[in-house]
C-alpha cells in the first residue's frame, strides 16, 4: 500500500552509464569511527479511517523515535563494521475500540499497547565494492521490501550481499529468517520460515534501466519480478518516461488453503484454496510526462491467474512495486485498473520544498466469487520540507484517500472509507 516512488526509478537509471569497474569503496574507507554516523528521526504519525457504513472506525496517534547508527569500515583489504538501530513508539491517542492495529499491537486484554520498542544490530564486511551484512536490517528490493509507512519501520533478520563491482550494475542476494512488522516489538510476529532472494538492477545508460529479481518464500510462494524504465528527454526541463513492472507468483497449496479457508454457517470448513494451481501475474505500465514544475501520469494495471496478488506474507509490506498502489493496491483477482494523476513541484513557483500529488484510480472486472467487483480511489498528498533556518529539514506530509466500491467489492475487500494520514518528521544528525 505504498505510493510508487519515481525517485527510486530515477536513482536506478542514473546509477551508472558505462561498464567500467568502479574505484574500490573499501580502498577509500577512512575507518570505523571516521565514517560513522548517528541519526535520530522524530516522527509523529496520525491515522484516521472513517468507514462509511459507520462500523469499525479507527484512529491512532503516536510519537516515534527512530535512532540509527552506521559505522564506517575498518581499513585494509577487508573492512568490517556495525550497523544498529533503536525504535520507540509511544501511543498518544487511539484507545480500545479506536486503535489502528497497524500502529500498536494489542495486549492479552485486547487493549492497544501504550508503547512499543525494539533494538537491532547487524555486522558487516566490505571487500572492494561488495558488502555482506548479517543481522537486523531494512532490505528494499521489489520482492522483499520493508514497510515504513506508519509510525515505526518493519525490519528483517538475515544475510544480504550487495555488490556494485561494475558501474551501473547492482546485484543482491540474501536469506532472511524473521520479519518484525511495524506495530510489533516481537522479532518475528509473522512466522516467516525463510525467504531467499537474488536479483539486481542494471542501468544501460542514463535513460534506460532494467531489474530482475527472484524470491523463494518457504511454504508460501515463489516470485519473479521484472522492470524496465526508460526516460526520453526532450529538453532540460521536459521528458517522457515509461515504467513497466511485472510479478509472477506461484503460491504454495497449503498457504492458499489456509489463507482462503472460511467457515460455513454450520461451522464446517469451506476450503476455497483446494485447487491444483495457485498462480498470479500482475503487471503495470505507467507513462509520465514532465514539463517544468508539472508532471502528468497515466497508468494501466492488470491481474490474472488463479488468485489476486498477495504480499506482506513474510516478504514485507512494501513488496508491491506497481503503479496503482495507494490505499487500495488494485491487486484483486482478474482486476483491471486505470490511473490518471498529476504532480506539482512548487519550487518552480518560488516555494521550494512544497510538493503536491493527486490521483484517481478506477478498477473493475474483479472476480469476487459473487459477481464483478468495482472500486475507485481519489488520492491527494501534499508535503512540505523546510529548506533553511532552525527547523531545516522538518517535513510535514498530509495524505487523504477517498475509497468507494460496489457491494460485491465491499464484501470481498474493503468497505467504503475516507482516510487521513498525517506525518511530521524531524531528522537530527548527532554524529
Amino acid at each position: 500500500m505504498k505510493v510508487m516512488k519515481w525517485s527510486v526509478i530515477a536513482l536506478a537509471v542514473s546509477a551508472g552509464t558505462s561498464q567500467m569497474a568502479l574505484a574500490s569503496q573499501q580502498s577509500e574507507s577512512k575507518g570505523f569511527v571516521e565514517d560513522a554516523s548517528l541519526d535520530l528521526l522524530l516522527r509523529n504519525t496520525y491515522f484516521n479511517r472513517d468507514y462509511k457504513d459507520g462500523a469499525g472506525d479507527v484512529r491512532s496517534w503516536g510519537q516515534g523515535f527512530i535512532t540509527t547508527f552506521e559505522s564506517g569500515f575498518t581499513q585494509g583489504t577487508i573492512g568490517v563494521g556495525v550497523d544498529a538501530y533503536g525504535l520507540l513508539g509511544v501511543r498518544l491517542d487511539g484507545g480500545r475500540g479506536y486503535n489502528y492495529g497497524a500502529m500498536f499491537e494489542r495486549d492479552s486484554n485486547g487493549d492497544p499497547e501504550r508503547d512499543l520498542s525494539q533494538a537491532g544490530a547487524a555486522i558487516k564486511a566490505q571487500f572492494s565494492n561488495t558488502v555482506i551484512k548479517y543481522g537486523n536490517q531494512f532490505p528494499s528490493m521489489p520482492v522483499l521490501a520493508y514497510d515504513d509507512s506508519r509510525l515505526l519501520p518493519e525490519s528483517f533478520t538475515g544475510t544480504l550481499v550487495t555488490s556494485n563491482e561494475i558501474e551501473g550494475l547492482e546485484l543482491n542476494a540474501g536469506r532472511f529468517t524473521a520479519d518484525s512488522t511495524m506495530q510489533s516489538s516481537s522479532r518475528d510476529d509473522v512466522g516467516l520460515k525463510s525467504i531467499n532472494v537474488v536479483g539486481g538492477t542494471y542501468a544501460f545508460n542514463e535513460n534506460l534501466s532494467t531489474s530482475l529479481y527472484f524470491a523463494d518464500n518457504e511454504d508460501v510462494a515463489k516470485k519473479k519480478y521484472a522492470n524496465v524504465n526508460y526516460v526520453m528527454p526532450f529538453s532540460s526541463d521536459q521528458s517522457l518516461s515509461f515504467d513497466f513492472n511485472i510479478y509472477r507468483s506461484d503460491y504454495d497449496k497449503d498457504y492458499v488453503q489456509a489463507a482462503d479457508t472460511t467457515f460455513n454457517d454450520d461451522g464446517s470448513v469451506d476450503e476455497l484454496g483446494a485447487r491444483e494451481s495457485h498462480d498470479n501475474t500482475i503487471w503495470s505500465l505507467a507513462a509520465k510526462y514532465s514539463v517544468g514544475a508539472h508532471a502528468f501520469i497515466l497508468a494501466h494495471q492488470r491481474v490474472s491467474g488463479d488468485r489476486g496478488y498477495d504480499y506482506d506474507i513474510g516478504d514485507g509490506g512494501g513488496s508491491i512495486w506497481v503503479a496503482n498502489s495507494y490505499y487500495s493496491d488494485f491487486n484483486s483477482k482478474d482486476e483491471r485498473s486505470w490511473q490518471a494523476s498529476y504532480e506539482l513541484d512548487f519550487s518552480g513557483y518560488g516555494v521550494p520544498g512544497l510538493f503536491w500529488k493527486t490521483a484517481y484510480v478506477y478498477g473493475d472486472n474483479v472476480d469476487t466469487g459473487t459477481g464483478e467487483g468495482k472500486e475507485r480511489e481519489f488520492f491527494n498528498q501534499v508535503q512540505y520540507v523546510v529548506q533553511s533556518g532552525p527547523a531545516k529539514d522538518l517535513s510535514l506530509k498530509l495524505r487523504n484517500s477517498i475509497y468507494r466500491s460496489n457491494s460485491d467489492m465491499r464484501e470481498y475487500y474493503s468497505p467504503d472509507l475516507n482516510e487521513i494520514r498525517a506525518f511530521v518528521e524531524y531528522p537530527l544528525s548527532i554524529l
